[in-house]
C-alpha cells in the first residue's frame, strides 16, 4: 500500500513538473512574422527622440504577443513624445488626445497593450532605484509598421514601455541615457 501511495505521488510531482514547464515554454512570445521596409518620402519620419525611420530593403521581425506581466516585468523604456506634432505621430489610441511631454504617460507594446484593455490604467514603472506611476495611453505597435500611419518607423520590439519626458525625469535618469534604458514595470 505504501509503495503505490508512494509511485502515485511520485507520478503526480512528474505530471506537475513537466506541465510547469510546458506552460513556461507556451507563455515565450515567438515572433509572428517579418515586415519589409520601405523608404520613408521625404520629410515623412519624424526622428525626434532618436526616432528610428524604416530602412528600404530591411526586414523587420513583428510580434503579436509580449512577454508575460509579472509583478517585476523587465522592459526597456523608450522615449516619445505624445504632443501634438511629437514623434509619437497622432493622437493617442486611448482617449483620442495629445498628451504634454510633461505628463507621465506611457504606450505598451502590442501584447501588454492587450488589445486596449489597460487604457487609461496606471503602471507602476521602476528604474534608477525610483518608481512612477504613469498611465497608458497609446500602443507601440508591434505588428504592423514602415507606413503612414506609423510615421514610417519600424514595428515596436516586443517588450517596449514607450514612455513621455516626464517618466524619465521622475525615475532621474540622467538626460545622456534617455533613449533605451531597462526597467521592471507591473500593473499599479
Amino acid at each position: 500500500m505504501k509503495s503505490t501511495v508512494r509511485t502515485s505521488l511520485l507520478l503526480l510531482l512528474i505530471f506537475a513538473t513537466l506541465t510547469c514547464c510546458l506552460d513556461a515554454r507556451l507563455q515565450v512570445c515567438q515572433p509572428s512574422g517579418k515586415i519589409r521596409g520601405i523608404k520613408p518620402p521625404p520629410g515623412q519620419c519624424n526622428t525626434e527622440n532618436d526616432s528610428d525611420c524604416c530602412k528600404k530593403g530591411k526586414m523587420y521581425t513583428t510580434y503579436k504577443c509580449s512577454p508575460p506581466v509579472t509583478g517585476n516585468t523587465k522592459a526597456v523604456l523608450t522615449l516619445n513624445s505624445f504632443q501634438k506634432g511629437g514623434d509619437g505621430g497622432g493622437p493617442s489610441e486611448c482617449d483620442h488626445q495629445y498628451h504634454s511631454d510633461d505628463t507621465p504617460v506611457v504606450a505598451l507594446s502590442t501584447g501588454w497593450y492587450s488589445g486596449g484593455d489597460r487604457c487609461l490604467n496606471f503602471i507602476t514603472i521602476s528604474a534608477n532605484g525610483r518608481s512612477v506611476k504613469a498611465k497608458v495611453v497609446d500602443e507601440c505597435d508591434s505588428t504592423m509598421g514602415c507606413d503612414d500611419e506609423h510615421d514610417y518607423q519600424p514595428p515596436c520590439p516586443n517588450n517596449i514601455v514607450d514612455a513621455s519626458k516626464a517618466v524619465w525625469k521622475a525615475l532621474g535618469i540622467p538626460e545622456g541615457d534617455w533613449g533605451d534604458y531597462d526597467i521592471t514595470w507591473s500593473d499599479a
